[in-house]
């Protein structure tokens, strides 16, 4: 991750209720808020981070770009549920706020939580996202909850027409009972610069390296047991790979030992060893010489 300024929108519509998602949908958008807040000023200090909702009556800018923690969890405290979901407006309030960053040398990021049914039409967010191209704006969306309805296409198409050299992305987060925050992470939105899992459904790929000099991105000292869970969940699934490798060498080992049993027994000689050992060459020509002395 390199200079950026990122603004988060997050969906706070009524489709936020819905507890598919540990524990809602609004709350898991929370946790993931706390996450990539504390990814991008640890990756780079002069990062900033704004925040602004796109439900209610329209998008609302609830933090301009900040270094400071506080000031977005204050915001997410006060944050309300409530009406429809505002995508293209959210986005295009975003784009103003990042135009007027103090920082010009800070690249231009917009984090988008989608939870909700996207009401625009494909065409429009493409042209959209065009727009946003222009403006060198890249865009990551975190596509959760309606993620059987068309969001996910609409979304995609969005990702297709703004990317430029793989800097946007799209992360497809299944319901389940893990946590948001945990799959985001498995994903190149905090794995930076493409790396990591690719674009499109599903957040599989590999876990996000260590971001800023903390494994799996997280400070211990600010989620401990969050960064507990992960590096448990780790070591299970390298036991378990371990394990399953160990089994599968002994099944091999096994049928090996079966397959040469029966030829075990036959023991070859080695062609250096003489056909008659010393003492019985000595016996058989003792024996020669008595038989020649009894004629």
């Amino acid at each position: 991750m390199g200079l950026e300024a990122t603004m988060i929108i997050i969906d706070n519509s009524e489709h936020a209720r819905n507890g598919d998602y540990t524990p809602t949908r609004f709350e898991s958008q929370s946790d993931a808020v706390n996450l990539i807040f504390s990814a991008k000023t640890q990756a780079n200090p002069e990062n900033s981070v704004g925040l602004m909702t796109m439900g209610g009556k329209g998008p609302e800018v609830l933090v301009t770009l900040t270094e400071d923690f506080g000031k977005i969890l204050s915001a997410l405290h006060s944050t309300k549920i409530k009406g429809e979901l505002h995508l293209t407006s959210g986005i295009q309030v975003a784009g103003l706020a990042l135009k007027h960053r103090q920082n010009r040398a800070q690249r231009q990021r917009i984090i988008c939580f989608v939870g909700s049914p996207i009401l625009e039409d494909e065409k429009t967010l493409v042209k959209l996202a065009k727009k946003m191209k222009k403006n060198n704006i890249a865009i990551d969306f975190v596509n959760f909850g309606e993620i059987e309805s068309e969001n996910t296409s609409k979304l995609q198409a969005f990702v297709n027409a703004i990317n430029a050299s793989d800097n946007s992305h799209l992360a497809t987060i299944p319901p389940g009972p893990h946590l948001l925050s945990d799959l985001l992470l498995t994903t190149p939105i905090l794995s930076g610069d493409g790396a990591g899992a690719g674009s499109g459904a599903g957040a599989g790929g590999d876990v996000a390296g260590d971001i800023g000099g903390f494994e799996f991105g997280v400070d211990p000292s600010l989620d401990p047991e969050l960064a507990l869970a992960l590096r448990m969940s780790m070591e299970e699934e390298k036991a378990r790979v371990e394990k399953e490798q160990k089994a599968k060498e002994e099944r091999e080992s096994k049928e090996r030992g079966e397959g040469s049993s029966t030829l075990g027994a036959v023991k070859e000689e080695d062609e250096s060893t003489p056909l008659l050992k010393e003492d019985e060459k000595g016996d058989s020509s003792k024996k020669d010489d008595d038989k020649m002395d009894t004629n």
